[in-house]
């Protein structure tokens, strides 16, 4: 029965739809309920605190303030989240929206690389503080957005053809 199902390629086909939806909703969820918290006051505490400690992002503070800085973010992360949503049907969408996601989430990885993911009770790396704990799904979730990317615009090239 079990090796049936391994081997039949329509269960295959029908896994690979569930993983790529489960997958993309992954990348969806976290950027549209993670961009909306940008609006809010203890966010925008958060994100100030963050960029001032982060030299390759303090410049946001400079041009937009905390609160600018933390709306931009929030404005760009739902932006992205609305185009991955649209990606399924639109592979332009996919490629807009997915280099977005892949943007935000390449820089939120390098995040790992500061003093503060580290629990410097448990004697640092490798004990994951409670922001690395926060910051190390990024990783995850771009590996899924580069897959997203990559798939828009194989889609969009076969598109052309």
């Amino acid at each position: 029965m079990i090796s049936t199902l391994l081997s039949d390629p329509a269960v295959a086909k029908r896994l690979q739809t569930l993983g790529r939806g489960l997958a993309l909703a992954g990348v969806v969820l976290p950027l549209l309920l993670i961009g909306g918290l940008k609006f809010t006051a203890p966010e925008i505490e958060g994100v100030g605190l963050l960029l001032n400690a982060t030299p390759w992002l303090a410049w946001l503070l400079t041009i937009f303030g905390a609160a600018g800085a933390s709306n931009f973010l929030g404005v760009v992360e739902i932006g992205a989240a609305l185009l991955l949503m649209a990606s399924p049907w639109s592979a332009r969408a996919g490629l807009l929206g997915a280099a977005l996601a892949v943007l935000i989430l390449l820089i939120t990885s390098t995040l790992i690389a500061l003093p503060m993911a580290w629990d410097m009770r448990l004697g640092g790396f490798p004990a994951l503080g409670p922001f690395g704990q926060f910051v190390i799904k990024d990783i995850a979730l771009l590996g899924v957005a580069l897959l997203v990317l990559g798939d828009s615009m194989a889609r969009s090239i076969n598109d052309k053809q």
